[in-house]
């Protein structure tokens, strides 16, 4: 899912252009080179060289072979200032669908539920303004195939709930995009009602049965799960990227919990790939290959809580991305080589994909291909659109100033005649209202233009700048024909009587 949004995103950028025109030291090592693979001194070379051309502010980087810990450790600092190390906890965004996923399939294993049957028969507090619901397996949550869809149910433009019953519970007004198991959406409210289902068979908080049959087995114990962005540290406050600059930013309160809710380390992290490789013998393997398995509803790659796909050498793939509006993160696994990659970086959402560039590089590095030098794609375009914005305030400031030549010169001219020459000023004004509806068509997602201004501040600026010209420009126009003197009995405008 996540690599099919960044193809889009790319679009985006091409489209946009051809329409206009410090780190700290890392921790300590947390172990010496594995022989034969990827060693702990490259890694960490590699993501020291990322760090200084991109300007990363901070990043956790925790990569593991078979069950060795290859590196773990922790770059920069903070939005607070604090040093990061392989133990400051950081929000992992949607790679907590994992959890979520493993915590549900654990109570299935003790026969506490059945995958295939509806939800409803676990959880009577969920249900839709549609009838289908009452079909909806939970499976097919964890899939994302239930129907469930954020063109039906907006969530990221919602108020956010305080709890996970609460969150279930604003779904009673909303109604399905499609029939259950017909087709895979991305919707984080699957996972909500997956961790609410959780907490209300096993009868304890979810945090509790998380720490109880997930992380504690694992000896996660820096690792928790949380409600809101209020309650991730320094209530998410992060970095975007914007004109080569990182820029500090708050985060707004989001809902998370069960979605993408996880707090968890570098070192935790180390623990948590190993268990996904089959190492550990932590979790029964079938438990771990069940949620690792694609569904194929519709084609779908999409598991319960990872993603298949092969690397740029061709290898088998598990991966899951997340992304807040200022961090984000990718868990990738390797079957084939052993290998286990976690970056979460704070840069936000699409003008950062920190976390996966950081991790395709070190891919690379397994896979025996030279360093790409790659930067996030807002580094290459904002140039280009810092350009094309100044290009829109100077071509805004000369309409506005012939505005008074142009009234003069359609003196008389019939009104719907105006109205044509002004129409095509109306397209950068749509374009600009209509932003966050089509980068949500592009990305599957429905936001808000203030979120553009996490995700792609050049953009905002450009499209803004553009609206904002074309409206300054024909409301001068309009003025000045309204002011204009009519014309004279004999046909000609007092300005040519003038001689003027």
């Amino acid at each position: 899912m996540r690599m099919k949004i960044l193809v889009r995103i790319r679009r985006v950028t091409a489209i946009g252009v051809l329409l206009a025109m410090g780190a700290a030291p890392a921790s300590a090592l947390a172990a010496a080179p594995v022989a034969g693979g990827l060693s702990a001194s490259a890694v960490d070379h590699y993501v020291r060289d990322y760090i200084e051309r991109t300007q990363l502010p901070g990043a956790l980087v925790a990569v593991t072979k078979g069950d060795q810990v290859v590196h773990a450790a922790g770059y920069g600092h903070t939005a607070g200032g604090q040093a990061i190390t392989k133990d400051t906890p950081m929000p992992l965004a949607s790679i907590s669908k994992s959890f979520t996923a493993l915590a549900v399939l654990r109570l299935a294993d003790q026969g506490t539920i059945d995958l295939d049957a509806p939800v409803q028969n676990y959880l009577p507090e969920f249900t839709m303004a549609d009838q289908r619901a009452g079909k909806i397996t939970v499976r097919q949550l964890l899939h994302q195939t239930s129907g469930m869809s954020d063109r039906t149910f907006p969530e990221l433009t919602l108020p956010a709930p305080d709890t996970l019953k609460d969150a279930v519970a604003m779904l009673r007004t909303a109604p399905l995009a499609t029939a259950p198991g017909t087709k895979m959406m991305y919707h984080n409210p699957n996972y909500a009602v997956a961790a609410r289902l959780v907490e209300v068979v096993a009868g304890v908080p979810f945090d509790d049965h998380l720490a109880a049959t997930v992380f504690g087995p694992l000896g996660m114990t820096s690792t928790r799960t949380v409600n809101t962005t209020m309650d991730v540290p320094g209530a998410g406050e992060g970095y975007i990227r914007a004109y080569g600059q990182v820029i500090k930013r708050s985060h707004p309160k989001w809902f998370v919990n069960g979605s993408y809710g996880v707090i968890s380390t570098a070192d935790d992290m180390t623990k948590w790939l190993i268990a996904q490789n089959g190492a550990g013998h932590v979790f029964p393997q079938k438990t771990v290959k069940t949620a690792q398995t694609s569904s194929g509803v519709g084609g779908s790659t999409y598991g319960m809580g990872w993603t298949t796909g092969k690397t740029p050498g061709g290898a088998p793939q598990l991966r899951h991305t997340g992304w807040l509006l200022t961090h984000n993160s990718a868990q990738t696994v390797l079957p084939t080589g052993g290998y286990g990659i976690a970056v979460v970086t704070n840069t936000g959402m699409t003008s950062g994909d920190d976390a996966v560039l950081i991790t395709d590089g070190l891919i690379d590095l397994i896979e025996g291909r030279p360093d790409a030098a790659a930067v996030p794609f807002t580094m290459t375009a904002d140039p280009w659109l810092a350009a094309l914005t100044l290009l829109n305030l100077g071509l805004g400031f000369l309409g506005v100033y012939h505005a008074r030549r142009w009234a003069r010169r359609r003196t008389g001219h019939a009104t719907w005649r105006l109205i044509i020459r002004l129409l095509p000023y109306a397209l950068p004004v749509a374009l600009f209202a209509g932003l966050a509806d089509l980068i949500g068509l592009l990305m599957g997602r429905v936001g808000t233009l203030d979120q553009i201004t996490y995700i792609w501040l050049a953009l905002y600026f450009w499209t803004g700048t553009a609206a904002l010209a074309a409206a300054a420009t024909v409301i001068s126009r309009l003025a000045h024909t309204v002011l204009s003197p009519a014309p004279s009995r004999d046909g000609s405008s007092p300005t040519s009587v003038r001689g003027g």
